[in-house]
C-alpha cells in the first residue's frame, strides 16, 4: 500500500474535471490524480524534473490501481473520511474537496448549509444530507474548535484598534498572563477604547497595556483574598 511518494515531475494534464500528476519515482512512472487547486499551482509553474512530494490514498479496484495524492495530510485523511460515507465515491470526494478548504467544508456540516453541500457536481439533496450528518459525528471536535474561534473572534471594525488589540494580547501572554483571564478582560478594554477614543486623543498601546494590567492584577488579587 502506497502511503506518500517523492518524485520529479514529468508531466501534468486535465481530463475532464479530473487533473493529473506524473511522476518519476526511481524509473517508475506513477499517474495521480490531484487536486485542482494543486494543478492550477503547477501549470502556472511548469519546472518539469522539480521535486515533488504527495500524500497517497491507494485504491485498488478489480481492473485498476487509482492513486490520489495531497499536499496535506489533513487533506488526504479528510478525503478517506468523505470517501467512508456509503454512496459516495472517489470522484465526488475530491469534488468536495476541489470547490471547498477544509474548514469552508467543517463550517457548512455545522451550520448544516445543504445548499453549498449540493452546489458540488454530482452531489444531490439526498446525499448533502447523509454528507452533513454522517459528517457532522465524524468532526465533532474539528467542529467544536471552529465554533471557540468564533466566541473568541472580537468584532472591531477598525483596523488599527484591531491591530492593538492583538499586540495587546501577545504582549500579555509573554507577561505570563493566562488566555482564560486575558479573553475575559478584553471586551473590557473594547469598551474602554470606545471611550477614550471620544474623550482623549492620545490613545495609545501603552495606556491600553497598563489598563489591562491593572484590571488583571486587580482580579487576581481578588481570588487571593
Amino acid at each position: 500500500m502506497i502511503s506518500w511518494i517523492n518524485g520529479d515531475l514529468v508531466d501534468i494534464w486535465q481530463t475532464n474535471q479530473k487533473f493529473f500528476v506524473l511522476l518519476n519515482c526511481q524509473g517508475l512512472g506513477y499517474q495521480i490524480q490531484i487536486l485542482e487547486s494543486f494543478f492550477l499551482k503547477l501549470k502556472t509553474n511548469q519546472k518539469f524534473n522539480k521535486n515533488i512530494t504527495l500524500w497517497i490514498k491507494h485504491i485498488k479496484k478489480e481492473d485498476s490501481d487509482l492513486l490520489f495524492g495531497f499536499t496535506s495530510k489533513d487533506q488526504k485523511n479528510f478525503f478517506i473520511e468523505i470517501l467512508s460515507i456509503r454512496g459516495v465515491g472517489s470522484q465526488i470526494s475530491m469534488g468536495i474537496l476541489n470547490k471547498f478548504s477544509i474548514s469552508e467544508i467543517i463550517n457548512a456540516i455545522k451550520t448544516q448549509n445543504k445548499k453549498l453541500i449540493c452546489s458540488v457536481p454530482g452531489v444531490g439533496q439526498k446525499m448533502s444530507d447523509r454528507l452533513i450528518l454522517e459528517l457532522k459525528s465524524k468532526f465533532k471536535s474539528e467542529i467544536l474548535i471552529e465554533e471557540e474561534k468564533s466566541k473568541d473572534k472580537l468584532e472591531i471594525k477598525d483596523p488599527e484598534i484591531n491591530k492593538m488589540m492583538e499586540d495587546l494580547q501577545l504582549t500579555l501572554q509573554s507577561l505570563n498572563y493566562k488566555n482564560k483571564e486575558i479573553k475575559t478582560i478584553l471586551p473590557i478594554i473594547i469598551q474602554e477604547v470606545d471611550l477614550l477614543g471620544k474623550n482623549e486623543n492620545n490613545l495609545s498601546f501603552e495606556k491600553l497595556l497598563k489598563l489591562a494590567m491593572h484590571y488583571l492584577d486587580e482580579d487576581s488579587s481578588n481570588i487571593t483574598r
